[in-house]
C-alpha cells in the first residue's frame, strides 16, 4: 500500500470519526464524510465512476466539503477530463485558499490544457504558500515563458534556481529565457550549467550552439553541431543550423550541403530552403553564374509557399523580384 493511500485512507478515517462524534444536527456533513470515505476506498480500487457518483453526491449534501472537491479534480485529471478537473479544484482552492496542493494541482491542469494565464495565477498562489517548492516555480516560469512574459519568468526562474541550481530543466529554461530576452551571455552562461548537469543531451547542445551562433562565435558553434549530429543523425535542424553556421565561415560548399541534408530529412523546413537560396546566390553572384541565381531564386519560391507569413517576407519577396529578371545587373 502506497503512502499516498495510506495517507489518505487515514483522513478519510478521522473524516468519519469526527462526523460520528458531532453528528447531532450535522446529518448532512456526516452523510458526506460517509459518501467521502466510500468514494476513497472506490478510488483504491480503480473504481472511478463509481468514486466520481459518491463524491458528487457528497458535494450536493455539502457543497462547501473541498476535500471532497479535491479528490473529484484529481480523478477527472487521471480521466483526462480537464475541464472538469480544473472546475473542481477551483472549488477545492476557494473552499480551502491554504491549499497548496489544491492551486499546484490547478496550475498543471490549466498548464495541460494551455492556458497559460489562468495556470500561472494558480501556480503564484502555490508559490506563495510553498517558497520553497521547486516544480512550482519552475512551472510558473515556464507558463510565463510560453505567454512570452519574460520578466516574470525569469523572476520565477531564478527563485527556483534558488532552490536547486543543479536542475537540469531548469537551467535550460533560464537559457531559453535569456535568450529570448537577447541577453546571449547570461543565456550561454546557463546552457553550459545545464551541460555541466547533463553532457550528452543533444537539445541542450544543440540551444548552446544557437547562442554560440547569435554571438558570432562561429567555431566553437560548428563543433556543437557536430556533437548533436554525432549524436542524432536524423536531427534537421542541426543541419540546418550548420548551413547557417558555414556561410558565417564564408564555406558556401559546406552550406549547400547542409542545408540540403536538412530539406532532405525535412522537406517542409521553410528555413533550410530560405538559407539554401541565400548560398546559393552568394555563389551566384561570387562566380557571376546566372544558372545559380535561378536556382537561388526557386529555393526562395518554396519558402515562401511552405510559410508565406514569415518574418522578411517583404525582403524576400524584393529579391525575388529583383532576380527573377532576365537583367539581373
Amino acid at each position: 500500500m502506497s503512502g499516498s493511500r495510506d495517507a489518505r485512507l487515514i483522513i478519510a478515517a478521522c473524516l468519519v470519526g469526527f462526523a460520528l462524534l458531532f453528528s447531532p444536527g450535522c446529518a448532512p456533513k456526516q452523510q458526506a464524510v460517509e459518501l467521502y470515505v466510500d468514494a476513497v476506498m472506490l478510488k483504491e480500487l480503480n473504481e472511478n465512476d463509481g468514486a466520481v457518483e459518491k463524491l458528487n453526491q457528497a458535494v450536493k449534501v455539502n457543497s462547501r466539503f473541498s476535500l471532497a472537491h479535491s479528490l473529484l479534480g484529481e480523478i477527472y485529471e487521471q480521466l483526462n477530463d480537464y475541464q472538469k478537473s480544473a472546475a473542481a479544484y477551483e472549488d477545492a482552492a476557494r473552499l480551502n485558499p491554504w491549499s497548496f496542493k489544491d492551486y499546484f494541482a490547478l496550475g498543471r491542469v490549466y498548464k495541460t490544457m494551455k492556458k497559460f494565464t489562468l495556470a500561472v495565477n494558480a501556480y503564484r498562489r502555490a508559490c506563495e504558500l510553498r517558497p520553497d517548492h521547486l516544480q512550482a516555480h519552475f512551472d510558473a516560469a515556464k507558463c510565463y515563458y510560453e505567454l512570452k512574459d519574460f520578466n516574470d519568468a525569469l523572476i520565477y526562474g531564478k527563485r527556483a534556481e534558488q532552490i536547486d541550481p543543479n536542475a537540469v530543466e531548469l537551467q535550460q529554461l533560464l537559457g531559453g529565457i535569456y535568450d529570448s530576452q537577447k541577453d546571449y551571455e547570461h543565456s550561454i552562461a546557463s546552457y553550459k550549467r545545464a551541460l555541466e548537469i547533463d553532457s550528452d543531451s543533444p537539445d541542450i547542445i544543440l540551444s548552446l550552439a544557437v547562442a554560440y551562433l547569435r554571438t558570432n562565435r562561429n567555431a566553437p558553434a560548428k563543433e556543437l553541431l557536430g556533437a548533436v549530429i554525432q549524436l542524432q543523425p536524423e536531427n534537421n535542424t542541426a543541419y540546418q543550423y550548420l548551413g547557417y553556421c558555414y556561410l558565417q565561415l564564408k564555406d558556401g560548399d559546406k552550406a549547400v550541403e547542409n542545408y540540403k541534408k536538412a530539406i532532405e530529412l525535412n522537406d517542409q523546413d521553410w528555413q533550410a530552403y530560405r538559407g539554401l537560396g541565400v548560398a546559393y546566390m552568394l555563389g551566384a553572384l561570387n562566380a557571376g553564374d546566372d544558372a545559380l541565381k535561378t536556382r537561388a531564386v526557386e529555393q526562395w519560391r518554396r519558402c515562401l509557399e511552405i510559410k508565406p507569413d514569415q518574418p522578411r517576407r517583404d525582403r524576400l519577396l524584393k529579391l525575388i523580384d529583383r532576380y527573377s529578371t532576365t537583367d539581373h545587373r
